[in-house]
Parts: structure tokens; sequence; C-alpha cells
């Protein structure tokens, strides 16, 4: 299911508005990538450091690279993280999550930090040298020294882009979830249909199953098959849409946006909203308040 969330954001037109945006400001490559990746993330990518272009020619340069990409992967599981590689290049992934569930990250960087010095290119070209990378010295010292360097405010300022825009991934992440797009057996439509259309009763499986003219067995089977989650987390995800829509209106307290939407208490409606969306829905709503 990780691979399809990935795969259904990256495909939406607001990732794709942001990445073209992100990087023609910047002039850094962006990518989303899912937590089982293992690839070098930007190579050939718009923007791509010509530096690093160069060095994935070379197994040993490719495996540094993934290594530095292997230790985004174990830090930036919660906040945004920056490791510098071998070469003095800084890589930066912020985490994209699904309630508390990772799912992926988005990456930038091949940058420095630090305006590069001869000294640091001497001792770059040694280690390439070391393994087995023969570059053209006049176009390796042009492409290393013609690599983007960031002020701090800059850098900081970057990573707070990726990491507003990665928050917006993770809140869209529960929407696709809900409104999946595939092709599915007119029985699954149509128990989706009554699911938003009785969301606020106190719904069980038996009364779905059986509006669908289902057993419950079946249905419980088809419908985990189909939808990627069982009954009760799918409607616990139809619920908690509407409620992140009455969380707008500051004039609703919670507990009465809990009962609005399907909820038998406001204890339930906090736990759930929390593992769904990774977040309390009195966080949820001040994190509105400051988009």
């Amino acid at each position: 299911m990780t691979k399809h969330l990935i795969e259904a954001l990256t495909g939406s037109k607001i990732y794709q508005d942001y990445e073209r945006a992100f990087s023609e400001m910047t002039g850094m490559p962006m990518m989303l990538r899912s937590v089982e990746s293992w690839q070098l993330p930007h190579h050939g990518k718009r923007y791509e450091n010509p530096f690093c272009e160069m060095l994935a020619q070379k197994s040993q340069s490719c495996a540094a690279c993934l290594q530095t990409q292997q230790q985004l992967s174990e830090t930036a599981t919660y906040e945004a993280k920056t490791v510098t590689c071998q070469v003095g290049l800084s890589d930066t992934a912020v985490p994209v999550r699904m309630g508390e569930q990772l799912i992926g990250f988005l990456t930038t960087g091949q940058v420095f930090c630090k305006k590069p010095t001869e000294t640091q290119f001497k001792r770059v070209t040694r280690l390439l040298t070391d393994w087995g990378l023969q570059l053209n010295a006049k176009e390796a010292h042009e492409a290393y020294f013609g690599a983007r360097v960031l002020s701090v405010r800059e850098h900081e300022s970057v990573v707070k882009l990726l990491a507003i825009f990665g928050e917006h991934l993770s809140m869209a992440c529960n929407q696709i979830v809900v409104r999946e797009q595939n092709a599915e057996p007119p029985v699954i439509t149509r128990a989706k249909q009554f699911i938003t259309d009785h969301q606020t009763e106190d719904l069980s499986l038996e009364q779905v199953a059986c509006a669908v003219h289902t057993s419950k067995f079946y249905f419980c089977k088809i419908f985990k098959k189909e939808t990627g989650v069982n009954f009760t987390d799918y409607l616990s995800r139809v619920r908690l849409e509407r409620a992140k829509n009455l969380l707008l209106n500051p004039n609703l307290r919670i507990s009465e946006i809990a009962y609005e939407v399907g909820f038998q208490s406001l204890t339930h409606f906090n736990r759930v909203f929390k593992r769904i969306l990774g977040r309390s829905p009195t966080d949820y709503r001040v994190r509105l308040a400051q988009v």
C-alpha cells in the first residue's frame, strides 16, 4: 500500500506543480521516494548537480551516495534531517507520514552549505582516485565549484518549504485511501456510497453487508481486498475527512465535532484521530490556524 500511495502522490497535479516550482525557484532537484526505495534519488532529474552526475558513472561512488540516503532514512523519520556526503555536498530529507506510519521522504540537496575550498577539492580528488573514478580534471573542477552554495538562512528556508509540503502530502494520504480511484466491483462502490450516506449513524459491518446484499463474511473479505483497509478503518477515515472540514470552524467544540461525524465518544474520536492523522484534533486545529 505504501508504494501505491507514493505513486498516487507523485502522479497528482499538486505534487508535479510544486516540484516544478520548487526546483525552478531553488535550482535544486526534488523528489518523493518511498521508504523501500533504494536508488540514487536525483539521478537523471532536472537540476541534478553536474558533479553528482559525474560520480554516478562509478558503482563505488554510487554506493557512497546510497549510504548517505540510508543515513537520511534512519534519522529523518519524524522531522527534517540534513546529511553531508563524503564529497562535502548536503542532502536533506523530510518525512511523509500517514498518521503514525512512515510512507516516504521528500528529498532535495546536492548543495554546499559552506563555500568549497581548493584544499577540500584536492581531498575529494584523492578519494575519487581511490574509488577508481577517472574524471576530466578541468570538467570536475568546474562542476564541483559550480554547485549551488546556500547560506544558513537560505538552507533553513528551503527545508521549511519542503517540510510544509511534506505536511500537506501527509494530509493528502488519508484522502487517497478514502477516494480510491482504481476500478472496483459494483458492490464496493455501493458500499462506499452507503457508508458516506450513513456515516453519522452508529453503523455496523452487518448493516452495510445487508444493504449491498452480501454475506458479512464475503463483504469483509472483498472490502479489505479492494480498499486495502478493513471496514472499521475505512469508516473512521470517512468520518475524519468530514471532521477535518468541521475543525476549520473555530466556533465548534471538538466534542461537538466528534458526535457530529458519528463517533460515540470523545475519547474514541481523539484516539482514532491521533492514530490515523498522527496528531490530536486540537493540534490539528492549531496547525490549520498557522498555515
